[in-house]
C-alpha cells in the first residue's frame, strides 16, 4: 500500500513542516523544532493534524450491547454527548487497543482508534458482530484536528466566535467552525486542556490555517509523543500490545470487571485472582542517559527483570522519563534495579505517574 497524504498535507509543507513517513501517512515530525513545539503546548496552544486516525460508525437497536460486548469499560456510563476511553482486549485478556468511544445516542457510536490499527480493529469489530448492528470504517471521510494547550480555548473562541464552555472535559458537540460542520469534543493526547475537531475531509486544511493565524503553534509527532509520556498516556505498539493486558498496564481504572460481560473479561478476572507477574512502572535514571524502547531493565548480576516500552528527556521536567514492564516481585524486594544503555547499567528511580499533571 502507498503512502497517504492527510488533506492538510499542503499546509504541513507551506508551514514549514518537516514530513515523514508514519503509520503508512506523510506526517509531520516537527516544524519550529520539537522544543519549542513542546513548550507551547505545555504555556500557549499548540495544533496537530492527526487526521491519519481511524473512525468507525455503530449503528442500529442494539449498538449500546454491542460497544458493551467489545469494550472493557462500561459504557452504560454514557449519555447522549459523552466520550469514554477505553481498553478492547482479545479472549486472552491482551489488549486489541485503546479508543475513545462517542455516544452520539443510544443507537449511534463513534469509535476512534489507533491509525496504525485501523485495518486490524475494523476486521475485529466485524467479526464480533453478533448483535446486527451496522459498522462503517468512516475514516477517508474524516479530518482530525488537536488544539492542546492551556490558551487553546480562549484562541479558538476568538478565532472561531463562539462559546465553547458547555464542552465539559470527555464531553463533545456538533457544532459550527467558521460555517464548516464540525465534531468538537474536550479530549486530547497532551495532558494539557484542549480540543479535538473531526469534520468532513476536505474542510480541514482551512481551519488548521485559520488557528494558526489565530497564534496556535503548528506542531509534529516529535513533541506529541514527549507530551503524552509526560502524561503517562498509552502509545499502542510501545506501552500496550496485543501481549500486554490492561491491569498490567495500569490502565485498570477503565476496567469495570463488575460490569456486563466482555470480551477478554474472565481471563483478566483471573489475573486479577492470581495477582500480576509484572506490570508498568514510570521512572527516572539517576545517572546520565536516556532510556529508549526495548532497552532492558536488570538487576545488580546483569538479570533481566523487565524491558522500557517509552522514555525520552522530559522537555518540562529536565530529566529522563521512562515506562517500563518489570516483574513484580523484583518491585517489592527493594533491590536496586537499573537500566542497559549499552555497555551502562544505570541506576533506575521509581516515580509516581503521571510524570507531569496540568489538567
Amino acid at each position: 500500500m502507498s503512502t497517504r497524504k492527510t488533506s492538510i498535507y499542503d499546509s504541513h509543507v507551506k508551514h514549514g513542516g518537516k514530513v515523514v513517513e508514519f503509520a503508512g501517512w506523510y506526517l509531520p515530525v516537527e516544524f519550529s523544532g520539537l522544543i519549542n513545539e513542546h513548550n507551547s503546548v505545555r504555556n500557549n496552544a499548540g495544533i496537530f493534524d492527526v487526521s491519519h486516525m481511524g473512525e468507525v460508525t455503530v449503528k442500529g437497536e442494539k449498538a449500546t450491547e454491542y460497544v458493551q460486548h467489545i469494550i472493557a469499560n462500561d459504557v452504560k456510563k454514557l449519555y447522549d454527548g459523552k466520550v469514554l476511553y477505553t481498553p478492547m482486549c482479545y479472549p486472552h485478556g491482551g489488549i486489541v487497543d485503546d479508543l475513545l468511544v462517542y455516544r452520539v445516542n443510544k443507537n449511534e457510536y463513534l469509535l476512534v482508534i489507533n491509525a496504525a490499527n485501523t485495518e486490524k480493529d475494523y476486521n475485529w469489530f466485524v467479526s464480533n458482530n453478533k448483535f446486527g448492528v451496522e459498522i462503517k470504517n468512516v475514516s477517508d471521510q474524516y479530518f482530525q484536528l488537536a488544539v492542546q494547550g492551556p490558551n487553546a480555548k480562549t484562541i479558538m473562541e476568538k478565532c472561531f466566535k463562539t462559546d465553547l464552555s458547555d464542552i465539559k472535559f470527555f464531553h463533545f458537540k456538533k457544532m459550527p467552525l467558521n460555517g464548516i460542520p464540525c465534531i468538537v469534543s474536550r479530549t486530547g493526547y497532551t495532558g494539557e486542556n484542549g480540543f479535538e475537531i473531526y469534520g468532513l475531509w476536505n474542510d480541514g486544511a482551512k481551519l488548521f490555517d485559520a488557528l494558526i493565524a489565530a497564534g496556535v503553534v503548528p506542531c509534529g509527532l516529535g513533541c506529541r509523543d514527549t507530551l503524552r509520556l509526560e502524561a503517562a498516556l498509552m502509545l499502542y505498539g510501545n506501552d500496550i500490545n496485543q501481549e500486554t493486558t490492561p491491569l498490567e498496564a495500569g490502565i485498570d481504572i477503565f476496567v469495570k470487571l463488575d460490569s456486563d460481560d466482555f470480551i477478554g473479561k474472565s481471563a483478566l478476572i483471573k489475573q486479577k485472582q492470581e495477582g500480576l507477574k509484572r506490570r508498568l512502572i514510570g521512572f527516572t535514571l539517576e545517572g546520565r542517559g536516556i532510556p529508549r524502547h526495548d532497552y532492558l531493565v536488570v538487576d545488580a548480576k546483569d538479570n533481566t527483570i523487565g524491558v522500557v516500552t517509552s522514555g525520552t528527556l522530559s522537555p518540562s521536567l529536565g530529566i529522563p522519563i521512562g515506562l517500563a514492564y518489570v516483574q513484580t516481585s523484583r518491585l517489592n524486594d527493594g533491590s536496586p534495579l537499573y537500566v542497559q544503555i549499552r555497555k551502562n547499567k544505570i541506576m533506575m528511580k521509581q516515580m509516581k505517574l503521571p510524570f507531569l499533571k496540568k489538567y
